[in-house]
């Protein structure tokens, strides 16, 4: 495809999560999931995939500090996060990084207590420093080599929401630990993505989407002439007629998208004329409009992008375009599929790292396994490819296959 040759988004961050840790997270209860650059999230209904998303938006929230807001905005209470399948009251998580040859350099991880809306504890670890929160103190340790070690103790008088990164002054924070914040407050959620949010008027985004796609327009205008025609450029690949993807500036602020597009207009007799057509943002189709912000994203400053069901109304000829395009972003992705297309778009390399399969035990709890490490997968992926493997499996009888292998102790 034509569309290959473009060339790919440059690298921006030195590292990436290697895996995440939850426990007592809704149906997320001593759940672990090893990730890569690219990450695929397939299983039943109700098998956890969007919980999974969440838990990560919620790690992101934490060290944004702004927790009430996020649960208002999704409309849960406190309460909604913790499991229902234990006693425990707070929740904990790891995250580990890893650097771009995919080897482990540091954790955080935190212990949250749901009432408090805070992280009543927390470590991050790296090579060289440490920050450690316990009893309302942090302790930060620096090293500069074997015989050199500073630290300081910082007692918390103060309110905060989420983790105490996102109350500390950043001047206070080691180097390490100030690279995991950027990562971590750079991750952004789009699994609520709606048509209806993205044909918003807006006046500003402040450099980021909402769940649901919201303040699209004035995202767009905040990109920036350079990188909206780098997005059209990259969008011309699924729909030539088009000419541009522009927003117009309307009185007191307000933001709208339009697209400009290009016809033959000889059908109708006028020959050698080219008629522009333009068309605002509520009356361009749905999967135009997820495609535009998927490019949008992909030129933004965050980290890792998060997207449930990524096929939804996009139609199967730009799936591939879509799937090679986050593939060589260089963004770390997260999405979740009923799609064998999807897989069918992936080299075997990115699959057998990228695609984990969600299921649930018997009394409910959330589960992942890298897919084509099952037995029976990794013998198909042997003569199939990897979409192919997805449709010729029941997913009700592999279930049966992960139990047994979860006896076996494999």
């Amino acid at each position: 495809m034509l569309y290959r040759e473009l060339e790919p988004y440059k690298k921006a961050y030195a590292m990436r999560i290697k895996s995440i840790e939850a426990n007592n997270f809704k149906s997320l209860v001593d759940f672990k999931i090893d990730l890569g650059p690219f990450n695929g999230l397939i299983g039943l209904n109700g098998s956890g995939k969007s919980t999974v998303l969440q838990f990560v938006d919620f790690a992101s929230q934490l060290i944004k500090g702004n927790i009430t807001e996020w649960l208002k905005e999704r409309k849960w209470q406190p309460s909604d996060l913790k499991s229902k399948l234990t006693k425990k009251g707070n929740i904990d998580l790891k995250i580990s990084f890893a650097n771009k040859k995919g080897q482990e350099i540091g954790y955080w991880s935190a212990n949250y207590n749901p009432s408090m809306k805070h992280c009543t504890q927390e470590r991050i670890q790296f090579l060289q420093s440490s920050l450690e929160v316990k009893k309302g103190v942090v302790y930060i340790t620096l090293r500069q080599n074997s015989n050199n070690e500073s630290n300081s103790k910082i007692r918390i008088p103060f309110e905060y929401e989420g983790s105490i990164l996102s109350a500390l002054k950043e001047d206070l924070l080691p180097r390490s630990v100030l690279k995991c914040k950027s990562f971590l407050k750079n991750m952004n959620s789009l699994d609520l993505l709606s048509p209806e949010h993205l044909r918003q008027r807006t006046r500003e985004s402040s450099g980021a989407l909402g769940l649901g796609g919201q303040k699209l327009s004035s995202f767009l205008y905040e990109l920036g002439r350079v990188k909206r025609e780098d997005l059209t450029s990259r969008l011309r690949y699924v729909y030539p007629q088009l000419l541009s993807v522009g927003v117009k500036s309307l009185r007191s602020g307000w933001k709208q998208l339009e697209i400009s597009e290009e016809y033959d207009g000889m059908e109708a007799g006028m020959r050698g004329f080219f008629p522009i057509m333009r068309t605002e943002a509520r009356h361009v189709n749905d999967g135009m409009l997820r495609l535009i912000t998927i490019l949008a994203e992909l030129q933004s400053k965050h980290s890792l992008l998060l997207f449930d069901e990524i096929e939804n109304g996009i139609n199967p000829e730009a799936v591939e375009f879509i799937i090679d395009t986050l593939t060589n972003s260089d963004k770390q992705v997260i999405v979740t599929t009923h799609s064998p297309m999807i897989l069918n778009y992936l080299n075997d390399e990115i699959a057998k790292s990228g695609i984990v399969y969600l299921y649930k035990t018997s009394i409910g709890i959330s589960k992942a396994i890298q897919f084509f490490t099952i037995p029976s997968i990794a013998e198909k992926l042997t003569v199939m490819g990897p979409g192919e493997v997805f449709v010729d499996t029941n997913l009700t009888e592999l279930d049966k296959e992960i139990q047994t292998l979860d006896l076996k102790g494999e």
